[in-house]
């Protein structure tokens, strides 16, 4: 990204730090009075209804290129008052798109109550997961540099990746989360060793839903690509906690120390948007090991059922009518009979030829 590009993106996230927690003077209600985007009929995030997606057989599985060449050179991680951020490399880029797009940063949001009290952006039916990753790319087949491409419809493009807290340690958000400690201020920056990208995302990368939005904070420029992964990526309830805990909104030398929680918008109206989803219903449902052993259990349990039930109705039917019982058998003792006396009687000679 040139230096111009940089200049425009840091501004920008200077305007979502004054927006969303200026002395809390700002908030999300009263953006568009400042930011008139924000209050536009194409804003971010949504709520997914799944029921109402729409399937769309030309969405492909998208392509990370380069995610894992991260060489050498070390990454930048900072707090911007608003969130982490982490400067990407320009051979980054996402494959899969109606055009090439370049990456520039990635970022995340979250919440403020540990695992089930919300955090994500975007939700699912309702129900939103406890953070959410965004990895930003601008268009660079059309556009020269991501200033330019900031305010145009198709000059964006943002995967949204929902994250759920479980057992395990996720190894790959503590690339990001280790180094925490060292920027627990607003405008704090540090080098941090780079690290394969590709492993904050989800493994399947061909179910997600499409849609066109916004930037999720101001200016709320109307110029997104949406792809939000179906499939959530775990952290721990450790990891969660260190990303809820350990970072300031405010700077250094400021007395009044404000906490950085809570830091995702609330969802926003489709306005007769379609959101698209790059798989059908049926594939998209997913079955624990629980869910698969409970059905085979099910079924079984249902075969024996059906069994015991047929064995009763034929005892039942024998001992109401036991003289159809008798001619049943008689008639089968018959036919057995017939059918020998067919089979002893003699063939006839076969004709030779002349």
């Amino acid at each position: 990204m040139d230096s111009f590009g940089l200049f425009i993106l840091l501004m920008l996230q200077c305007f979502q730090w004054t927006a969303a927690h200026a002395a809390g003077l700002v908030g999300q209600t009263e953006w568009s009075e400042y930011f008139p985007e924000c209050g536009g009929s194409s804003q971010s995030p949504v709520d997914v209804v799944t029921t109402q997606t729409k399937y769309d057989p030309s969405l492909i599985p998208l392509n990370p290129l380069g995610y894992d060449q991260h060489g050498n050179k070390p990454f930048i991680l900072s707090n911007n008052g608003h969130t982490v951020v982490i400067e990407l490399p320009e051979w980054m880029g996402i494959g899969g798109l109606p055009w090439l797009f370049t990456a520039v940063q990635l970022h995340l949001h979250w919440g403020s109550g540990g695992p089930g009290h919300g955090g994500s952006e975007h939700t699912i039916n309702g129900q939103s997961a406890n953070a959410e990753l965004h990895v930003v790319h601008y268009n660079s087949e059309l556009y020269p540099n991501m200033s330019t491409a900031l305010t145009k419809r198709d000059g964006l493009a943002v995967l949204g990746i929902l994250i759920v807290t479980g057992e395990e340690t996720n190894p790959g958000f503590n690339s990001i989360l280790n180094y925490l400690s060292r920027i627990r201020h607003a405008n704090q920056k540090v080098h941090i060793p780079a690290f394969d990208v590709k492993s904050l995302l989800p493994k399947d990368l061909g179910r997600y839903y499409r849609y066109n939005g916004s930037l999720t904070t101001p200016p709320c420029y109307q110029s997104v690509i949406w792809s939000l992964f179906h499939e959530r990526v775990q952290i721990s309830k450790a990891q969660l906690l260190r990303m809820e805990t350990l970072l300031y909104s405010s700077k250094s030398e400021e007395p009044d120390r404000m906490l950085l929680q809570d830091n995702y918008r609330a969802t926003q109206p489709l306005n007769h948007r379609v959101v698209f989803a790059s798989f059908t219903a049926e594939s998209g449902q997913e079955l624990s090991s629980g869910e698969v052993t409970a059905i085979v259990i099910g079924v079984m349990c249902g075969c024996v059922g059906l069994a015991v039930i047929v064995r009763f109705i034929v005892k039942t039917i024998r001992v109401k009518d036991p003289e159809k019982a008798k001619e049943i058998k008689q008639d089968t003792a018959l036919n057995s009979a017939s059918a020998g006396e067919k089979k002893e009687e003699p063939s006839s000679s076969p004709q030779t030829e002349p």
